[in-house]
């Protein structure tokens, strides 16, 4: 840039001066003819000098550069850095190197200084990342029944399916497994989502309408988490139907294989299950969260170097979850509770408790600590997402609160509505009635 700003200022100076002599002799020894044409060619000449100093400015590299150059990495994060996108849509979809801004919301910049906020009667669209074993199932069931919103999602049992419509028209304000069912693929992931909502939208609307999107997701503690999906996959779970999509296509049988033989692996040992190197549940909630087209998506030959690929995807999913207009943390409930409702203007009708006795903390308890330190390791990105994760969720808990009068009134009385009668919500005790709950291998 520093570059650019020399070069205009010399182009400026050379036109400058050449702008008073031309002008002077203009005046001087021309003829009122002679003169007009000169003035056109010097008009010519400013335009000229205009769209250098545009381009120079304003022209992206990839499309301007002379010569092509790959962007690496470290130039991404320098040029992107990390922001937390408090209350604001997603600004960017796929690549954030070469992708353009697909979806039309704004981004963080547009919006810092203004009282934004989720508009359920315009064209703004909340989107559920939900990732395994992290509370989303009960956590998507509560966004459609205990919202207390103008015109309530209307819900048919036997379909487990949820109509989630706009008050003014029958448009959907809210993409999730059971308003929309998994349009874009069994438990989808950013990579999948980005790609994939806006034109299932389309779709189901029949028409192209300019959206925001918001997205969400919430996060467990990851060694809780990865014993959640061990129990769950030894019981028979293997979400085999999942697309894994990314690169414009789903991954291959050689990129992503099996771990087990047969229709499941049901039984299988916590050493047997750790054993896999291609086991998806070690750093799932890192790679969910990520751009996986970043690191060639499956293929690990894209990116030899396994610490690259790591670093790559642990920065891009901390800029993914900052971008997210909200995210919740299992483990805190209430504050999670707490945020949702003043980043998006909505209220519970139930609130959100803590007890802190989930079955896979029962787990933790009777496995061996080689076996814990197997984890650990195992899930050492998704550790340092969930720190990073922590520290942005009292960043925006403390902004948020310092920002309303009402916050000692308001956190007292989380889930308590004006003639509805309230029904605790126990995140923990429906996080173990999902590890308990029976499966199917199309889950």
């Amino acid at each position: 840039m520093a570059k650019k700003s020399v070069e205009v200022q010399v182009f400026d100076s050379d036109f400058a001066v050449y702008l008073r002599e031309s002008v002077t002799y203009e005046i001087k020894m021309e003829s009122r003819s002679r003169s007009r044409l000169r003035g056109i060619v010097l008009i010519c000449f400013l335009l000229a000098i205009s769209g250098i100093v545009y381009f120079g400015y304003y022209c992206p590299e990839q499309v301007c550069a002379l010569t092509s150059r790959d962007t690496s990495w470290s130039d991404w994060t320098f040029r992107f850095p990390i922001q937390d996108n408090l209350g604001k849509p997603l600004p960017l979809h796929s690549n954030p190197i070469t992708s353009k801004i697909s979806s039309p919301g704004l981004s963080y910049d547009d919006v810092l200084n203004e009282n934004f906020q989720f508009d359920m009667n315009a064209h703004d669209v909340m989107v559920f990342l939900h990732i395994q074993k992290t509370g989303g199932t009960s956590f998507g069931r509560h966004l459609v029944r205990d919202l207390d919103l103008e015109r309530p999602c209307t819900c048919q049992r036997k379909r487990k399916r949820c109509y989630c419509f706009r008050p003014n028209r029958n448009e959907i304000w809210l993409f999730s497994r059971y308003s929309t069912g998994w349009k874009c693929g069994l438990h989808a992931d950013w990579t999948e989502l980005t790609s994939c909502v806006d034109s299932e939208l389309d779709k189901n609307e029949g028409d192209s309408v300019k959206r925001r999107y918001f997205y969400i997701t919430l996060l467990r503690e990851p060694i809780s988490r990865y014993l959640s999906e061990f129990r769950h996959v030894q019981r028979g779970a293997t979400w085999r139907n999942s697309r894994h999509w990314c690169g414009g296509h789903a991954a291959t049988a050689q990129e992503l294989p099996r771990c087990y033989k047969g229709a499941s692996w049901e039984g299988v040992t916590l050493d047997e299950f750790a054993a896999c190197t291609h086991n998806l549940a070690a750093n799932r909630q890192t790679r969910m969260l990520a751009d996986l087209a970043l690191v060639g998506c499956y293929n690990t030959s894209y990116m030899p170097s396994l610490a690259e690929r790591n670093r790559v995807m642990l920065a891009s999913a901390k800029r993914n979850l900052a971008s997210m207009a909200f995210f919740g943390l299992t483990e805190y409930q209430k504050i999670s509770q707490y945020v949702f409702e003043e980043t998006f203007n909505l209220r519970f009708a139930v609130p959100f408790e803590q007890n802190n006795a989930t079955l896979s903390s029962l787990t933790l308890s009777t496995i061996r600590p080689d076996q814990i330190e197997t984890i650990r390791q195992l899930n050492v990105l998704d550790i340092e997402l969930y720190a990073f994760a922590q520290k942005l969720m009292y960043q925006r808990f403390e902004r948020l609160q310092k920002r309303d009068s009402q916050f000692q009134e308001r956190f007292s009385h989380l889930g308590e509505l004006s003639g509805r009668q309230s029904e605790a919500f126990n995140w923990d005790q429906v996080i173990a009635a999902d590890d308990n709950s029976s499966v199917s291998p199309q889950k």
